[in-house]
């Protein structure tokens, strides 16, 4: 008699099906994210298959590792450096038997809860380990972060997840639920989960992930579903998730809204200063947790209704609210466009040549007086003792001739006295 070996299906949570994902997690090499025990556990899956056979038992042999493929993604990030460790309770305590079965009563949590204990790990930069626990107890790597963030009270991996959770579709997904890819060939090294932190585009290509992987927990914009296996994730919501309840339409208080501030009224928020012409401020659209996005947009609202000061801080107040709730006043305006950069300066015109006779021995008039203060204004007055006058001098001969010989006249083109063309290169 021949016998096949079938691959439990990840989301059953029968004994047997739990069972048997547990072991082959255990089995796997210590390299690869296995338990230290790895080869023990082997040794005993070996001998059950044996076992099994010599019995005529169906007993599926165990699925053995793999080599981690290398990266193919365009960006450069392929598979994760990010395997994972055994179930195990807070602070690496031996796994007690519910834990293992997952557990049946799942601690009731929120969204903005889930996303607000997801950035305390992104601010401290907790350093990605398979082995170690953080201060908060929960294993430091990609399965132990989504553990933390739902709050369980104990580390899952990627393969004990889904019994805490519920299967569902791409567009039902929300901020604070999970997307979990299992490698049947390598569930210790090769398998992966992210939490959903909001679409950054209204085409739903690309989201803000929360993610522990090698050096360090990070939050950046992923394409949906991953960088690599992309076809293979699986978006899951927690069990234990409260259900909001409808956002009131009485303003919440200020202490709502600003720095550090995680809550639904900042997404209603944002979403209310989107419909009001302030999308071009988020980046990646607005979320449950404030950003400077929130404080321009609202701003910009503030503004466009004519308020100043302390009234057009960026935080939304009471009339704010209202306004926005209620669809009063003016939308946001959009971006100006750039101011045109006024026209260069008209260069004066050149007076007109008075002709050569008012120029010479005993003439007095105003255009010697003028003729002098322009080569003063032009750094030929050297020669001038008391300043120009209308009465002309030698001294204004003499500066004269010097600005024709700057020009590369000599001989009579550089006599000293003004024609047409000195008098256009002077003025000019």
């Amino acid at each position: 008699m021949e016998f096949s070996d079938v691959e439990p299906d990840q989301n059953c949570s029968c004994a047997g099906c739990s069972a048997r994902r547990l072991a082959r997690l255990r089995a796997a090499h210590p390299r690869d994210g296995g338990h230290p025990s790895a080869r023990g556990a082997r040794r005993a899956a070996v001998l059950v298959a044996a076992v099994g056979t010599v019995l005529g038992g169906a007993t599926g042999a165990i699925a053995a590792t793999g080599p981690r493929t290398g990266d193919t993604s365009d960006s450069g990030q392929g598979i994760p450096d990010a395997p994972q460790g055994e179930v195990s309770d807070l602070y690496g305590d031996a796994p007690a038997a519910e834990t293992r079965r997952a557990a049946a009563a799942q601690p009731a949590t929120t969204r903005a809860e889930i996303l607000r204990r997801a950035q305390t790990w992104v601010d401290q930069q907790v350093p990605y380990s398979m082995s170690r626990y953080w201060s908060d107890g929960y294993r430091q790597d990609c399965s132990g972060y989504v553990s933390m963030a739902w709050g369980l009270g104990s580390s899952q991996t990627t393969w004990t997840l889904p019994q805490f959770a519920e299967r569902i579709s791409k567009n039902d997904l929300q901020p604070g639920d999970a997307l979990i890819y299992n490698n049947p060939t390598n569930p210790g090294a090769g398998s992966h989960t992210v939490l959903f932190g909001g679409w950054t585009d209204s085409t739903r290509t690309r989201y803000v992930a929360y993610e522990q992987t090698r050096p360090g927990t990070t939050k950046r914009s992923t394409p949906y579903a991953y960088w690599s296996n992309s076809g293979s994730y699986v978006p899951y919501r927690y069990k234990g998730l409260s259900t909001p309840q409808p956002a009131p339409d009485a303003f919440p208080g200020a202490d709502k809204f600003g720095p550090g501030k995680v809550n639904p009224y900042v997404q209603r928020l944002g979403e209310m200063l989107v419909k009001r012409g302030g999308a071009r401020f988020y980046h990646e659209g607005p979320s449950p947790d404030w950003g400077e996005a929130d404080r321009k947009a609202t701003e910009a609202f503030q503004l466009a209704q004519g308020w100043r000061g302390a009234e057009a801080d960026g935080y939304p107040g009471k009339d704010t609210w209202d306004y926005l709730v209620n669809g009063k006043g003016k939308d946001i305006p959009p971006a100006a466009a750039p101011a045109t950069p006024p026209p260069p300066p008209t260069a004066p015109a050149v007076p007109a040549f008075p002709g050569a006779d008012k120029f010479g021995p005993g003439k007095v008039n105003p255009y010697v007086l003028q003729l002098g203060q322009q080569l003063v204004k032009r750094g030929f007055g050297r020669n001038y003792r008391q300043g120009p006058s209308q009465s002309w001098s030698e001294a204004d001969r003499l500066n004269v001739q010097a600005f024709q010989q700057a020009q590369g006249w000599r001989g009579a083109e550089a006599d000293g006295y003004p024609g047409p063309h000195t008098w256009r290169l002077l003025f000019s």
